[in-house]
């Protein structure tokens, strides 16, 4: 792990990083850069013949973990990125799922024995949370869940450990669970200090090793996961399902971190990354195991200006998947209602009535967004608009989006707010009790392993 991963005191909305959101046509592709030679693969060879459903892999203080539990995890991993997963590559990624599982069995019965209750509502918001942001109707999660041969259970269990772990820190955390403003002004000096120095924008994906003396199985996992990432799984949806440090609760993001609270090994790593380039790294390794690092932006602390734009965007959707050489009729007669709207719609509030009548498949208003970090294509598209001014249709697969940027402001984005400071501090108690509390529950478990995991 490195020296500070910090992860957030996150809300509900942000459990839910390993939602179906690989979907956006417009996202920016990963790049690799070959910082670390990485070491071949190992892995068992499928079985000859095909072990039971109910086989029991581990019994983790006497509630067991099966085969399907197991298979069910992998299955939604798969949906999740959207990647075609093979066999092969299930069976390389199977020890490591099963780690994620006995961690996850731990928490839920520290989760139960203080009492602390997730309710079925919480549950539902955070399902429709995940419909809403890939634009599913209410309840189509379950049904596609089912078409791909995945219990719905899987994604609830998740989602209730998740929920009521934050909820167990919290209580550890007590009365350390509030910065205060003598602490904030103390981080406030400390930035000051470091003005003119770098700082980097990182998201991390942690493979814990317990035995330095062979990590092999570990390296080797570590370079199945960095392959499918470059194959296009995204980064937040993987760290989520397989990162080992606090910081899967937020995707792996890291936030923004000076040279001096990293890792050396990591440090030269990020030095490489060029500016404006979303890369994957080759494992490095630190104290405790490998880390993946992607670099999500560079700035230096006290001096990066920017542009802060707010948009509202509607989206008409196909009623089937387009076929570019052979498009339907209703697709086009979509095409030619993007066409119309932008000659005549002139205004933010028309955009976000436009997107009302379509069923609001994707929200009106993502919020504010910080220009200079969007993709290149989005910025094509954003940076030239004229405030009120409808963009060009841009179709995809399932549909046209329109956009219209309402405002354009400058900003120091260098400059932290007190509230980001806070959640920094937050971050770095969260992690570190975090990292306590999972040590204690693996030392005081009895965990009878049925086959050969490595590290647990």
């Amino acid at each position: 792990m490195l020296l500070r991963s910090p992860a957030l005191m996150c809300s509900l909305a942000a459990l839910t990083v390993f939602s179906l959101s690989c979907a956006p046509a417009m996202a920016a592709s990963h790049t690799t850069i070959k910082a670390v030679t990485p070491a071949g693969h190992t892995g068992n060879a499928a079985p000859a013949t095909p072990e039971p459903d109910d086989m029991i892999l581990a019994i983790i203080n006497n509630i067991p973990l099966t085969k399907r539990d197991v298979d069910n995890r992998g299955k939604l991993f798969a949906l999740s990125t959207g990647l075609q997963i093979s066999p092969e590559l299930m069976e390389r990624m199977r020890s490591q799922i099963i780690r994620q599982m006995i961690d996850e069995r731990l928490r839920t019965q520290e989760i139960y024995s203080r009492h602390i209750n997730i309710s079925p509502e919480q549950i539902a918001a955070a399902i429709a949370n995940i419909e809403k942001r890939n634009g599913m109707a209410p309840n189509a999660l379950r049904d596609r869940l089912a078409s791909d041969g995945v219990s719905l259970t899987t994604l609830i269990d998740q989602i209730r450990v998740q929920i009521g772990w934050i909820q167990v820190l919290r209580q550890d955390l007590g009365a350390h669970g509030r910065v205060t403003a003598k602490e904030i002004a103390q981080r406030e000096e400390a930035l000051r200090r470091e003005d003119g120095r770098p700082e980097y924008n990182l998201s991390e994906i942690f493979v814990k090793v317990d035995d330095p003396r062979h990590a092999e199985e570990e390296l080797a996992f570590t370079n199945t996961v960095i392959q499918e990432l470059r194959k296009g799984a995204p980064f937040p949806i993987v760290a989520a399902q397989f990162s080992q440090s606090q910081t899967a609760l937020q995707g792996g993001s890291m936030g923004w971190v000076q040279e001096d609270e990293l890792d050396p090994a990591v440090v030269n790593i990020i030095r490489q990354i060029p500016v404006g380039v979303n890369a994957i790294s080759n494992p490095i390794k630190v104290p405790g195991g490998f880390v993946i690092i992607t670099v999500n932006g560079k700035r230096i602390i006290g001096h990066q200006p920017g542009h802060v734009v707010t948009v509202r965007q509607a989206f008409l959707p196909f009623s089937t998947p387009l076929n570019p050489q052979h498009p339907t009729a209703q697709q086009e007669q979509v095409l030619q209602k993007a066409v119309h709207y932008g000659q005549t719609v002139n205004t933010c509030q028309q955009v976000e009535d436009i997107n009302k009548e379509s069923g609001e498949k994707r929200p009106s208003d993502p919020g504010e967004l910080p220009l200079e970090s969007m993709n290149p294509q989005m910025q094509e598209v954003i940076a030239p608009l004229p405030l009120n001014k409808l963009s060009r249709p841009l179709i995809t697969p399932d549909g046209i989006s329109l956009i219209m940027v309402c405002s354009k402001k400058e900003k120091n984005f260098a400059s932290r707010s007190p509230s980001e400071i806070a959640d920094q501090l937050m971050s770095e108690r969260v992690e570190q009790t975090a990292r306590q509390l999972d040590n204690d529950l693996h030392r005081r478990a009895i965990i009878n392993k049925r086959i050969k995991i490595k590290g647990v």
